[in-house]
């Protein structure tokens, strides 16, 4: 219990740990955000960490000078894209040694081939928009190891959203993360980030169930 409670109150108050880490170690933070990034994206069994709300906190802290912008950015850019090209190979390389490529109680063919038409044709997308919803972001890439797609095509999506996600984020931090109004609110905007999608992806799971039983 102590460690759940530890983690909630790093996730919401992820500004305050971020600051003191910096005013402590210096150029090190730069080593542990990589990491964090990295494990986020590229370890499966990891999906808890606040990729998105330490992305705003970076942004903001740039802002005010205490971290440095472009080497934030082309930092975590590069853990982003590498954590997701780690999630692939993991994906691509278990999948088919746990499921032996038959049909059995794991693993049923035509479920797998199906999954892998969904990923050629619409892998790109989800790669993206994946990058925007916490949990499903760790996942993803996973998935679309398992599912043998393209890894041209998924190394492509997997930059163009990590530039996005990373990009993005961090700028938006840097504009309007020093707001009075944001620091303020700032435990309410992070529970936003992280319930928000999941209420998306629950809609839309939802509405595909509707469609499948109609």
């Amino acid at each position: 219990m102590e460690i759940l409670s530890f983690l909630i109150d790093f996730v919401l108050h992820v500004d305050r740990y971020l600051e003191t880490f910096v005013q402590s170690y210096g150029l090190w933070v730069y080593a542990l955000l990589f990491m964090v990034i990295f494990v986020e994206t590229g370890v499966v069994v990891m999906p808890f960490l606040p990729g998105d709300s330490l992305l705003f906190v970076v942004g903001a802290m740039c802002g005010v000078g205490l971290m440095s912008y472009p080497l934030s950015v082309g930092l975590l850019f590069a853990a982003a894209v590498l954590g997701n090209q780690s999630n692939y190979a993991l994906g691509r390389y278990f999948g088919p040694r746990v499921f032996q490529w038959e049909d059995s109680r794991w693993f049923n063919r035509a479920a797998f081939d199906a999954a892998h038409a969904f990923y050629e044709k619409y892998g790109g997308i989800t790669i993206v928009a994946a990058r925007f919803m916490p949990f499903l972001r760790t996942f993803a890439p996973f998935v679309a190891g398992v599912a043998q797609m393209t890894r041209t095509r998924f190394t492509l999506y997997d930059v163009f959203g990590g530039a996005l996600w990373v990009c993005g984020i961090i700028t938006i931090g840097y504009f309007f993360g020093n707001f009075q109004w944001v620091k303020a609110h700032l435990d309410k905007i992070i529970w936003a980030m992280i319930l928000i999608p999941g209420l998306v992806i629950v809609l839309g799971a939802w509405r595909s169930r509707r469609k499948t039983a109609a």
